[in-house]
């Protein structure tokens, strides 16, 4: 299992549209997947990246993002861990971790002291370093919570 990212294999990018619209889309948001990963490719900065973890085989184990907001209230903070997906017949391996792993290294690298996500869960990004920073709101009008990772600078 390794991870890559959109930039270091631009080839990915149909596959990653599929994953990432089979985990989080819908018939009105497919097309933002598409054009946000499609528009990620080749940025001038350190932001948009997007991962797959991907088996021996060449098999999508699980995949996220590295961005500059989550669709969040708390727009004075970045980067934005998003998007993280295991699919089914790879949890429980270690695949999260690895895809943490990257995007940590990523955003340390970039110059970045800290890491954030929203998210309803608990417990679960806790275990990878995360702790519990506040709420945040989203355009839509729902609220999540807001956790913060710092990073060791590369």
């Amino acid at each position: 299992m390794h991870v890559v990212s959109l930039r270091d294999d631009p080839r990915l990018l149909a596959q990653m549209i599929r994953f990432f619209q089979a985990q989080w889309g819908s018939p009105n948001n497919d097309p933002l997947y598409a054009n946000c990963l499609t528009h990620s490719v080749a940025p001038i900065g350190p932001l948009p990246q997007w991962y797959l973890a991907l088996t021996a085989s060449g098999q999508v184990a699980g995949g996220c993002g590295l961005i500059p907001n989550d669709f969040i209230s708390r727009m004075d903070l970045m980067p934005w861990l998003c998007a993280l997906a295991v699919r089914p017949p790879y949890r429980h391996q270690g695949v999260s971790r690895m895809l943490v792993a990257r995007v940590v290294a990523d955003a340390a690298a970039a110059g970045f002291e800290r890491l954030y996500l929203g998210t309803d869960l608990t417990d679960f990004y806790e275990r990878q370093g995360f702790s519990y920073l506040g709420e945040g709101y989203q355009p839509w009008g729902g609220r999540l919570r807001i956790y913060q990772r710092p990073l060791q600078q590369a």
